[in-house]
């Protein structure tokens, strides 16, 4: 069994970490860490976890990751930017492995860390090591990590949109635009005004425009030389992110040849779903899952590819995916614990 603390443990990814470890049979849960609900057990804070047999795990307590590194063989951290390049160290990372759900490793250039995030970072000597925990992209460097950075929901989403036709060299990528749409649990379970429900009932809304910390990851690992445009929406919903990507086609191209390149760069994925036909992909259909969908259109006014996809962002955007990289580090069927189909309605 795979002993597992959780630092974080309380927040919207984390309770959706653990909800998913509880069906996982390879883990076993030693820590939930949490500073707000020290002492409190995880099933008065989540009555959803009710009934969750956590051997003896069940009561938060105070973030120790020295003696977690010691009693677990992985430590997932799901905290807010800026805590994890603070706890995470080369002693730690010589006993445990590490999945950081926030974005303190994602970047190898501290600089730009530092010019989207305006916080300092404390780890910059584990930048190097640290691996981009995208398994459809980054599979074998993932199986040898200590150190993970799981992706953004918001990257995760359009990279795999966007990575088979960059690496085809089919689009023109200086002309790529990305519209990305959220619900709001993304926004993670801190009090906010902009989060609150008569803010966002019966509301939908362009936020953090030209300026988004998302942007940069994306085209990190995309590998551009140049930008993107990048624009997040506030959807009144509770879990979900769906994109529509836009990019002028260097040549032209018929539109199932550019649905085979995506076919085949992701022929062996089991968690890409590649659809067919002419249906826009829908949140409500990889809601509960780490399934991402994606579907490819071509405007042949303009010729231009057009994509729509959609991922669960607490899921294959966060949890996950964390668990998905987990399965990799540890040698276990990457699948194991994620095979939950969709709940609807």
């Amino acid at each position: 069994m795979i002993k597992i603390a959780i630092i974080g443990a309380t927040g919207y990814s984390g309770q959706e970490l653990l909800r998913l470890l509880l069906g996982h049979s390879e883990a076993k849960i030693k820590y939930l860490a949490s500073k707000r609900y020290v002492g409190q057990k995880i099933n008065d804070i989540y009555k959803s976890l009710e009934g969750a047999n956590l051997n003896g795990a069940e009561v938060c307590v105070e973030e120790d990751i020295e003696k977690f590194s010691k009693d677990c063989d992985v430590i997932f951290l799901a905290l807010p930017s800026g805590f994890a390049s603070k706890l995470i160290t080369e002693e730690v990372l010589k006993n445990t492995k590490v999945i950081d759900l926030g974005a303190d490793f994602r970047f190898k250039n501290i600089n730009v860390y530092k010019e989207w995030y305006k916080i300092e970072h404390f780890g910059e000597d584990l930048l190097s090591e640290a691996v981009y925990g995208l398994p459809e992209i980054n599979r074998e460097a993932i199986k040898k990590a200590r150190l993970i950075a799981n992706p953004g929901c918001y990257s995760t989403c359009s990279i795999l949109s966007l990575a088979p036709f960059v690496k085809a060299n089919t689009i023109d990528t200086s002309s790529i635009v990305i519209n990305a749409c959220s619900g709001t649990s993304g926004a993670g379970r801190g009090l906010a005004t902009s989060a609150l429900f008569c803010e966002v009932n019966e509301n939908f809304k362009a936020y953090k425009i030209a300026s988004h910390r998302h942007t940069p990851e994306i085209e990190q690992v995309l590998g551009l030389d140049v930008p993107l445009t990048f624009t997040p929406h506030l959807l009144p919903v509770n879990r979900g992110i769906l994109t529509t990507i836009y990019a002028d086609l260097r040549f032209d191209i018929e539109i199932d040849k550019l649905k085979e390149i995506a076919q085949d760069f992701y022929k062996s994925e089991q968690f890409v779903r590649i659809m067919e036909g002419d249906g826009s992909a829908e949140i409500r259909w990889v809601r509960g899952t780490n399934y991402f969908d994606m579907n490819i259109f071509k405007d042949s006014r303009t010729n231009k590819l057009i994509i729509t996809s959609a991922l669960d962002n607490l899921i294959k955007g966060a949890g996950g995916q964390a668990i998905q990289n987990m399965n990799l580090m540890f040698g276990l069927e990457e699948n194991t614990g994620l095979n939950n189909m969709g709940v609807f309605p």
